[in-house]
């Protein structure tokens, strides 16, 4: 009889096979290689890498508060903005919000608009009080030194600036550009699956110091 699967329960999969679908996982291998390489189905590939992302996602919320330097950015994912159409997120866009704490980690959320009530709420739960927040001028950062958070320095970004002094958003803009970069290799994300692969890139980016296989094996205690 088969010994059953320690890290998975009911997995028909053995504990060396399941290890090595991780160790690829690990490596950024998508799936159909995955498969060719382990010979499994690919149905099956698919059931495992869902459950790790899920993982990663739950992992990703028990992070504590961000503190220190802290930039807030949005960006906007999915295809081209629909013509006559007009505003953040304008289109089928999907509209996700960042903090990126300077040197440190990242956190991004799914957000149904860009509104000051909506990016407030996330800072006020996510950034310590006392820390230094970094963004742009657009107007729903408006008010944040009136909820508590007295240091909040401003990169007006239509008028060319970028860097004033130590104030800039860079850090942010560069998990921007490394998730948007990583995802389109998928030629096109189900709204249904991009949360989890939208935590997926954020907790690669979190542990990009990390040995990352030994940091998912501990998903799977």
């Amino acid at each position: 009889m088969a010994k059953s699967n320690r890290y998975l329960k009911n997995s028909k999969v053995s504990n060396a096979k399941f290890r090595h679908i991780l160790h690829l996982f690990s490596l950024d291998i998508e799936a159909t290689k995955i498969s060719e390489l382990t010979k499994l189905n690919r149905n099956t590939i698919n059931r495992i890498l869902r459950i790790a992302r899920q993982r990663m996602a739950d992992e990703c919320k028990e992070r504590a508060k961000l503190n220190g330097v802290v930039e807030a950015d949005e960006s906007f994912f999915g295809p081209r903005r629909v013509k006559g159409m007009r505003g953040r997120g304008a289109g089928s866009k999907t509209i996700v919000f960042g903090l990126f704490k300077r040197g440190g980690d990242v956190y991004a959320e799914i957000v149904p608009n860009c509104s000051k009530a909506t990016l407030q709420a996330i800072v006020r739960g996510k950034v310590d009080a006392g820390s230094v927040i970094n963004t742009d001028k657009w107007r729903g950062y408006n008010g944040l030194v009136d909820v508590g958070y007295k240091k909040h320095v401003r990169v007006d970004h239509l008028r060319g600036e970028f860097v004033r002094g130590h104030a800039h958003i860079n850090g942010i803009e560069g998990f921007w550009g490394y998730s948007k970069s990583r995802l389109t290799r998928f030629r096109g994300i189900h709204k249904s699956t991009f949360y989890l692969h939208l935590k997926e890139c954020e907790f690669r980016f979190n542990n990009r110091n990390c040995n990352l296989y030994k940091v998912m094996l501990k998903l799977f205690p």
